[in-house]
């Protein structure tokens, strides 16, 4: 689809109701093309899985033992 830049200007939001996903719409102004409205797409996102980054992540088994910088701290 082709309009020329005052249609474009008077009627904006009808054409993004219009625009489909990945259809276009050509702006001309005294027949040169000035701008392209593109509709976007929509994108799918995939649900999270628990359990896949397993083995990946590392806690050292002294990970919750105090810190010796704070022992003065801790009595």
């Amino acid at each position: 689809m082709t309009v020329n830049l005052r249609e474009a200007q008077d009627h904006l939001p009808q054409l993004i109701d219009q625009l489909g996903e990945g259809q276009e719409v050509e702006i001309t102004d005294n027949g040169r093309t000035v701008a392209r409205l593109v509709g976007a797409t929509r994108q799918v996102l995939q649900p999270r899985v628990p359990g896949l980054m397993k083995g990946m992540i590392h806690m050292s088994d002294d990970f919750d033992a105090p810190l010796d910088d704070f022992q003065e701290y801790m009595q």
